[in-house]
């Protein structure tokens, strides 16, 4: 082991069949320990050190799961993704998984991480979330006001809506066992730099564990295109987690202050059956009779459907149609 490597691994998914984790290679990597301050400067210093990153082309890496060894490559921007099958039946769950970063010439290992995968149960409801303005209050319609989101707070005062974590905590427990909670996947435009921001939120705001499918990786020079994204990423990315779990009934969140009703309108012609339900928060008054057109087709396609400006509304839906009890 060296110095002059680190391996980041973030939570995956999947099932015996098809198991999903992804991952990070740096050469160098700023020392991100958050101090979770209300000074300014310290927040600043600190969002600034999450895109201080090199990463490390192509570097080759091993994964260990159970035992079994599988070998990849990582991308130019040191990202990599393992996708295999495993070699015996997986119960549900969340199980760990050792990535290791190999030397050029050797197999000499030059950094290592552990992650872990989820394994849902075949017959539980799956949710998938955005986040920006859907979970979190984050202006992200507007660039100047989500960098002043990002810049001024920490991953403990940045807010959430209000009941947003009990509607999610009653859905993350619903028709399960108690041990073995449904899945849920938070998909987002913001980039991986912003992976241990997030967890920390999430967790601090006592909101269910989950896997996060961010966007690309972003060196500092970009941090103020922090959240800019095609969109047609974040669809292919939804696209992946149904097509990762072709028997699992999902419910999707969004809000109307970018393109959640048309990305979940696309998804919902390809995949109908696939889906039970979708949320949509109406951040945008302006854009209300827009994404109603496009909630009553979904309607049409025997899906539930909801546009709420409160949590509650939600709540109250999802009892409604036996989502919760």
């Amino acid at each position: 082991m060296n110095n002059a490597a680190s391996v980041k691994v973030y939570h995956g998914y999947g099932h015996t069949q098809n198991l999903v984790v992804y991952g990070h290679v740096f050469k160098f990597k700023a020392k991100t320990t958050q101090n979770f301050s209300n000074n300014l400067f310290v927040n600043i210093v600190h969002l600034f050190k999450l895109f201080v990153v090199k990463p490390y082309a192509f570097a080759r890496v091993r994964l260990n799961f159970y035992g079994q060894i599988v070998y990849q490559k990582a991308e130019y921007d040191g990202f990599f993704k393992f996708e295999w099958k495993a070699e015996q039946d997986i119960s549900a769950g969340w199980h760990t998984v050792k990535v290791e970063a190999l030397n050029d010439e050797s197999d000499e290992v030059i950094a290592e991480a552990e992650g872990k995968i989820f394994i849902p149960h075949i017959t539980q409801y799956a949710f998938i979330s955005d986040i920006d303005d859907t979970i979190m209050i984050s202006h992200s319609a507007t660039i100047a006001r989500r960098l002043r989101e990002l810049f001024i707070k920490n991953p403990r005062t940045r807010k959430t809506f209000p009941s947003v974590q009990k509607h999610y905590q009653l859905l993350a427990k619903s028709h399960t066992e108690s041990d073995q909670q449904n899945p849920f996947f938070y998909v987002s435009s913001s980039e991986w730099n912003l992976y241990d921001y997030l967890v920390e939120t999430f967790r601090f705001n006592k909101l269910p564990e989950g896997a996060f499918l961010l966007n690309q990786l972003k060196r500092w020079k970009s941090l103020i295109k922090t959240g800019k994204t095609e969109h047609q990423g974040k669809l292919l990315r939804v696209m992946r987690i149904i097509d990762a779990f072709p028997n699992q009934l999902f419910v999707f969140f969004g809000d109307n202050s970018q393109q959640d009703p048309a990305i979940y309108h696309a998804i919902a012609e390809k995949y109908p059956l696939n889906i039970a339900a979708v949320y949509i928060r109406n951040i945008r008054p302006s854009k209300q009779t827009e994404t109603e057109n496009l909630l009553s087709q979904m309607e049409q396609q025997n899906i539930k459907t909801c546009l709420f400006s409160h949590s509650d509304e939600a709540i109250a839906h999802s009892k409604k149609i036996g989502l919760i009890k």
